[in-house]
């Protein structure tokens, strides 16, 4: 009887563990009976479940939003431009058992909706222009002196692309209204939620255009500017030359009216001292005179009667 027992016990378990299993927070399935399904509608409700034992197996899927990223592509414009785009979408699976038909599994899954959201992308973007790929609404762009990339548009008014307006959101919007309409077209089960451009950018070529048109337009700038700085720093210059003339008349005035008081009140002690004792200095100017004029290879010929020998004659 124990022996009997102990038989039955790891079957019971087993027949248990097979006839039920566990279904966790985000995901939801279908359960399949020789390959069909029991159910047209899929379990989504997380806990425990029961199937029928070695007829029944069960197939699990994500509930939650999955991600779709996609590689950058190089998508020709309506106006002749080459730029790649790098797109990305929110996807989730809304028919576990139309998804099971069709993809089996999310890597079959991603590789259909490269299909399907690049070939949209494609589309959409080649019936556009840069201007509109590029600005996300209409909103008016601030003038500037600056080269803009767009201004050669064969469809721009302006140079600058500054009048067309962008339609960078509604080509986000057609892509999903687009996308949406594939899948339920092909009906893979999946609910595609949001696409996005992750990223515009030109290829190598015309990028190398572009940074060269920047740096020209940089270089101009700085050219202006630059020649604005001479403008001010000549004028500066030749308001720090007519202040300096200005100081250095003032002080060759000042220094003149200082040495016109000096020489006139050297003549005023000249003259009170002529005028105290006007021999003596005479005396003096004439000993002056005489070092002044006279050395050891001066000849004079002078009348001995002459005023200017007075005093040597006393000698």
């Amino acid at each position: 009887m124990s022996k009997s027992i102990l038989f039955l016990i790891p079957l019971t378990l087993l027949l248990f563990f097979s006839a039920t299993f566990v279904l966790e927070e985000g995901q939801q399935a279908i359960v399949l009976q020789f390959g069909d399904p029991v159910s047209e509608e899929p379990i989504q409700s997380a806990g425990l479940h029961f199937k029928v034992p070695l007829i029944q197996n069960v197939i699990k899927f994500e509930k939650r939003i999955l991600e779709w990223d996609g590689h950058p592509e190089e998508i020709p414009t309506r106006d002749n431009k080459y730029i790649y785009i790098d797109s990305f979408a929110r996807w989730r699976i809304s028919d576990p058992l139309k998804f099971y038909k069709s993809a089996r599994n999310i890597m079959m899954a991603q590789s259909l909706l490269d299909d399907i959201i690049d070939g949209v992308v494609r589309n959409e973007i080649s019936t556009r222009i840069m201007p509109e790929i590029v600005r996300y609404t209409d909103h008016e762009l601030p003038k500037s002196n600056t080269l803009n990339p767009m201004e050669n548009d064969s469809e721009n008014k302006n140079d600058d692309g500054s009048d067309i307006k962008g339609a960078r959101q509604e080509i986000v919007e057609s892509i999903l209204i687009a996308v949406k309409q594939k899948m339920e077209q092909v009906e893979l089960g999946i609910e595609v939620l949001d696409v996005q451009l992750k990223r515009i950018d030109y290829n190598k070529e015309v990028r190398q255009k572009l940074f060269n048109r920047m740096i020209t337009a940089q270089n101009t700038i700085a050219e202006k500017y630059r020649a604005q700085g001479q403008g001010q720093k000549e004028e500066i210059i030749g308001q720090m030359i007519h202040k300096k003339k200005e100081i250095i008349s003032g002080a060759y005035l000042t220094s003149q009216q200082i040495r016109g008081e000096s020489d006139a009140n050297a003549v005023k002690i000249y003259a009170e001292s002529y005028s105290k004792s006007p021999e003596f200095f005479n005396f003096l100017e004439t000993l002056n005179a005489y070092e002044k004029t006279i050395d050891s290879t001066t000849t004079l010929i002078l009348s001995t009667d002459n005023p200017f020998l007075k005093y040597i004659g006393e000698n």
